[in-house]
């Protein structure tokens, strides 16, 4: 918003919700004026040299941090700054697959300052145009992913968009978000969520799962979050080109007024703001106002797990979640979203009432979560990997090794130890080495069953092969610590789960 001639823009733009949600304190983004004056480059920094373009964006997250109504209305020249669009570029993997127009990462380079001088006059001047997304798909556990690949110049520029709108936006997310977020991971997820489960007085879990979340958020919604935030009109306009560029897919342009499409680098902070406004202040708000039980929440993406003390609060707090999804046109998936009993008197109360079932369980970020004991018969949550996710995984690996059959065999175990690393890495973690070693086993009479069809002639014993596999397969072995242990290190004595 500007001033009358010869003023500076104000840093605050008064506003309303637009959400329109009554009583909803955490939402509510009321703007208030401030003395007029030259406030906004004191914040901001409007012109830079390459020494002080970090320090400007760090004062950006220091207002932020500071302020949560200040709306900013210069963010644009920290976008289209020379160092931070050759970050971004440099950001980018050599080998990303190109976009409609074909430009490769190397062709780029050859002319890099040059080609970063005009995308930044364009990006000044109002002229840079956003194109459309190629579509590709990539497997997934009940059939294809669709992905977008944006052409490089609309990668550099969101991952410019990003790294701005990040020093804002961090400071506004919860502590149980942990999706796509800078120094957070889907381990510290996995402890939190364990953590709380195990510390908290919860019986029962809502494992809740959003259908095509990507594809079903609402641009003008969209919109409007950020405008609680961002003041700056032609980042707004940026964001805008990118969720109308649409999809090229068979040749045909295709354009819609809802969904984000994944595979670009902004996508996932859109994510972030839509569920932040939609369900992360939402569910704080009622379980401070309405919960009379514990409430711990974990949320990774559009992944989230809600635990209750009371079965009556987990029922209504469902009916009211779904009523909440509807008004921004989210829905849960009826099939995949369960209220499930869970917790360290589950088994109790089952047994109380003549169920002598075991209590049930749910997955979680590649890990099936049940309730398990301890050595000394404590409770504990024991994680163990999805079975999809096991079978994918070497299902996979067999077809990679049929193509491979008669590739020499320093170079497939090269591979497959490269795999197997990888698997226990990530699900190396406390209680889950007998799964870990399953899939190491596995994956050597795979591979033996493979060698031994090179030939017909070839009969390669199986005391033959376990040298190889003592070779070339790394040992199993648990990387991750308790999750107990980590989360009170990353913490710092804070929660996670606030």
């Amino acid at each position: 918003m500007m001033n009358a001639d010869g003023k500076s823009d104000r840093s605050v733009v008064p506003t309303k919700s637009p959400n329109k949600a009554e009583g909803t304190a955490a939402e509510a983004m009321e703007g208030r004026g401030r003395t007029k004056g030259n406030l906004l480059e004191g914040n901001t920094l409007r012109t830079q040299g390459r020494d002080c373009v970090h320090s400007a964006l760090e004062r950006v997250r220091q207002v932020a941090k500071e302020d949560r109504k200040q709306r900013f209305t210069a963010l644009l020249h920290h976008v289209y700054d020379i160092g931070r669009l050759r970050s971004a570029y440099l950001a980018i993997k050599r080998e990303a697959a190109p976009g409609i127009d074909g430009e490769t990462w190397e062709r780029y380079r050859e002319d890099l300052e040059v080609n970063l001088q005009d995308l930044s006059l364009r990006l000044k001047r109002g002229a840079y145009r956003a194109r459309p997304v190629r579509r590709a798909f990539i497997p997934k556990d009940d059939g294809q992913r669709p992905l977008g690949v944006p052409v490089l110049e609309d990668k550099i520029v969101q991952r410019a968009v990003v790294e701005v709108l990040n020093m804002i936006y961090e400071e506004d997310f919860l502590g149980f978000s942990y999706g796509f977020r800078s120094k957070r991971s889907p381990h510290q997820a996995l402890d939190a969520l364990t953590v709380g489960i195990e510390t908290k007085k919860v019986n029962w879990v809502l494992d809740a799962d959003l259908r095509s979340f990507f594809d079903t958020l609402k641009h003008a919604w969209l919109v409007q979050f950020i405008e609680h935030r961002v003041a700056d009109k032609r980042i707004v306009r940026l964001i805008q080109k990118w969720l109308s560029a649409g999809v090229l897919e068979d040749g045909k342009r295709i354009q819609s007024e809802v969904g984000t499409v994944q595979g670009g680098s902004i996508s996932p902070l859109l994510a972030n703001i839509y569920l932040h406004y939609v369900f992360d202040l939402w569910v704080q708000r009622w379980r401070q106002k309405q919960a009379r039980g514990d409430v711990i929440v974990v949320r990774f993406a559009d992944d989230f797990v809600v635990g209750f003390q009371h079965q009556v609060e987990a029922e209504r707090f469902l009916a009211e979640l779904r009523e909440r999804f509807t008004r921004f046109g989210l829905e849960l998936h009826p099939e995949k979203t369960r209220l499930i009993e869970f917790g360290r008197r589950a088994r109790r109360n089952r047994e109380d009432r003549g169920d002598r079932g075991a209590p049930g369980s749910f997955n979680f970020l590649g890990f099936t979560h049940s309730c398990g004991k301890t050595r000394k018969g404590g409770f504990t949550v024991l994680r163990q990997t999805m079975r999809k996710r096991w079978q994918a995984k070497l299902k996979a690996v067999k077809t990679e090794l049929k193509a491979r059959m008669h590739d020499p065999i320093p170079e497939v175990g090269k591979y497959l130890r490269a795999v197997v690393l990888g698997h226990v890495r990530y699900y190396g973690v406390p209680r889950n080495g007998p799964a870990i070693a399953a899939f190491r086993r596995a994956l050597g009479q795979v591979w033996w069953r493979v060698l031994r069809r090179r030939s017909q002639g070839n009969h390669l014993p199986w005391r033959r092969m376990a040298p190889l596999l003592q070779t070339y397969l790394p040992p199993v072995r648990i990387c991750h610590p308790y999750p107990s242990q980590r989360l009170r290190v990353t913490t710092r004595g804070g929660s996670r789960m606030r």
